[in-house]
């Protein structure tokens, strides 16, 4: 071995260990710092664009341009008397909510398509549309006919038409289906949920207090099926709307075989080959068969096409676009509209929801306002909170005392329990015959676990230094003293609701209770029973108001006094892509419909359980009424809840 080979490396010396003065850590904490405020600045300074520009895209802009073509309803969601407020983010998440279409631009809209000479046709996209109440769907059927009777074609469009699609649809000069299609009436009916079982199994105790023999709003807490004074009350109103429906679709399309058709669709499919489009081309519930490029075609050829190498593109006229470029006449007298759409709940709340604080605001600034003649309180709710809806009619009554405002109350689909309550100070109650109105009842429920408890070998026990010492007791489960003072309280709201009735329809108290016991009525026995004084919609309510506030009902216009919607949010639900590619949004096809429909059970499951748990206090609530209103439909969120609530 050599000597250099025998000479090992030296070492590496150390890497020195670099020392951070503090000088060097404030710093660099200082830069730290400026990074995150310019990020923050540039953040801000987005967010203020986004707001901006939101709010202008929002606002209804009366120069829009409108060319000239087919006005397009394409309804991909369900039609209600106010949309509720959309959560943003979750637009932005891809699972925006059904979308909600306002009975009242509908309505607009077409009215004015009838007279503009722009609009060479309406087409009605039924595809994905997913209903409304009765009484909001007569209205725009009404509409449509307007449309017609201007010698306007109107084409409808859809791969399957149930009950709601059909009623509009049957008002079109042309009706179309899917080759896979066709027409599917079920007519009014079907399940709702009962959950005696789970509760018992659950060793959960319903603690109900009540008046009302037909007060079936809490029947879901003490049985699994429903009981007789339930049907009899059902069958009854039910059989009005659906013979409603029935003339309303007869006298559109007064050659087709519909009742045939209803009565045996199988028969009427095995006729045609097992071909539901077919067989409701024979029973001439449609006119013709064919695909979405086949209609388009059809429509171009009316309604003119921008490029002739494209022959199914045909000019179109956006709804929402038509509704900014005609708003709602602005001259003459002015006549309040405050809608009351949704469940009476306390406190505050957006669009959509009766916040009982909220309308009671809108009330007292229309009272405020030196223009406003006459007040139209437009009612879509089946009831709620006792407490908020004795806000909403305290405000009433300071509308008539302090400016001696004429009321005039208009009824939608549902106008029921709570929703009766707030429409007595009215001095005109205006329904449809089709309105779902009465169940003046009340009721409280409040659960108790004193099983589920022994069933785990739990025990509850304590001092008692008065009857009421902590009562309600919902780990013991309340005791006789509560019981009876829950009972009578519930019992002195039915009197005064009661009372209230009967001052304001000037009849005896006993009457009243007669005809109250909770019951539901539909418009036209209410109006029978004198709950209701005269048939008509909006528009004849307002009229109502203006006569009585002695000024030419030709000499008004309307302005709503409402919750607005939130301008950013319709901006990031616009960034969240079209309807179809979120999540939420409804399919096409009778078969897949009817099961989406079902799936909205699922919000009626948390709304059962928030009443169950006894959050609302005492309800002046019509629960199964809810069934009759525009459907809401559950976020991904509720559906889960649901299942897990079920045990499923």
């Amino acid at each position: 071995m050599t000597e250099a080979a025998a000479v090992a490396p030296a070492p590496a010396a150390p890497a020195p260990i670099r020392r951070w003065t503090t000088r060097q850590v404030l710093s660099g904490f200082w830069r730290l710092l400026v990074a995150i405020k310019d990020a923050l600045a540039l953040l801000f300074l987005l967010l203020f664009f986004m707001l901006l520009f939101g709010a202008l895209s929002g606002r209804p802009n009366p120069t829009a341009f409108v060319g000239t073509g087919a006005l397009v309803l394409k309804l991909d969601g369900v039609i209600s008397e106010q949309p509720a407020a959309v959560d943003p983010f979750a637009s932005l998440m891809g699972n925006a909510p059904v979308r909600e279409f306002r009975r009242a631009d509908l309505v607009h809209a077409l009215e004015t398509a009838a007279s503009d000479d722009r609009v060479k046709a309406v087409v009605l996209d039924l595809d994905r549309f997913m209903g409304g109440g009765q009484v909001a769907l007569g209205d725009v059927a009404e509409a449509i006919g307007k449309v017609r009777a201007a010698n306007k074609p109107v084409l409808a469009y859809a791969t399957a038409y149930g009950d709601d699609a059909y009623q509009l649809a049957s008002q079109a000069s042309e009706i179309w289906t899917d080759r896979s299609g066709g027409v599917l009436i079920a007519g009014p009916g079907g399940s709702r949920l009962y959950y005696r079982g789970l509760i018992d199994r659950l060793g959960v105790t319903a603690n109900i207090y009540r008046v009302g023999t037909f007060k079936s709003a809490i029947e879901p807490f003490l049985r699994n099926d429903q009981s007789p004074e339930a049907e009899e009350a059902t069958r009854a109103y039910a059989a009005v709307l659906w013979e409603q429906w029935q003339a309303q679709v007869s006298r559109a399309r007064p050659r087709a075989q519909l009742d045939q058709f209803i009565a045996d669709p199988a028969a009427a499919m095995r006729a045609n080959g097992n071909d539901l489009a077919r067989a409701a081309r024979s029973a001439g519930l449609i006119d013709r068969i064919g695909t979405r490029l086949d209609f388009d075609k059809r429509v171009a050829t009316i309604a003119g096409t921008p490029d002739e190498a494209r022959p199914w593109k045909y000019n179109r006229i956006a709804l929402d676009a038509f509704v900014s470029a005609n708003p709602m006449p602005s001259d003459g007298e002015r006549i309040a509209v405050i809608p009351v759409v949704g469940e009476i709940v306390d406190g505050e709340g957006g669009p959509g929801s009766a916040a009982g604080d909220t309308i009671a605001a809108h009330i007292f600034d229309a009272i405020a306002d030196e223009e406003v003649k006459a007040i139209v309180l437009r009612v879509d709710s089946p009831g709620g909170s006792v407490l908020a809806s004795e806000r909403i009619r305290s405000a009433l009554m300071h509308a008539k005392t302090v400016r001696r405002l004429p009321i005039v109350v208009s009824m939608g689909s549902v106008a029921a329990s709570g929703g009766y309550w707030i429409a007595t100070p009215a001095d005109r109650i205006i329904a449809e015959p089709d309105t779902i109105t009465g169940s003046i009842g009340v009721f409280a429920v409040l659960p108790s676990f004193e099983r589920a408890l022994a069933n785990i070998g739990v025990g509850a026990d304590g001092i008692r230094t008065t009857p009421l010492s902590g009562q309600p007791d919902l780990l013991g489960g309340p005791n006789e003293a509560f019981d009876a003072l829950a009972q009578a309280s519930v019992e002195d709201i039915y009197a005064r609701f009661t009372s209230i009735v009967a001052s304001s329809r000037k009849m005896p108290v006993e009457r009243v209770r007669e005809i109250a016991e909770g019951r539901v009525w539909a418009g036209g026995t209410a109006r029978q029973l004198g709950l209701v004084d005269a048939f008509g919609g909006l528009e004849t309510a307002v009229a109502e108001a203006a006569r009585l506030a002695r000024i030419d009902p030709e000499n008004t216009h309307v302005r709503y006094f409402e919750e607005g919607p939130d301008s950013f949010a319709l901006f990031l639900q616009s960034l969240g892509g079209s309807p179809d590619e979120q999540e939420g949004a409804p399919p096409s096809g009778w078969l897949a419909q009817a099961a989406w429909m079902r799936e909205a059970r699922f919000a009626q499951v948390i709304t059962d359980a928030r009443r169950f748990a006894g959050t609302g206090g005492v309800q002046a609530a019509c629960l199964e009424c809810g069934d009759w209103m525009a459907p809401r439909f559950p976020t991904p969120e509720e559906r889960a809840a649901g299942w897990r609530l079920l045990g499923l």
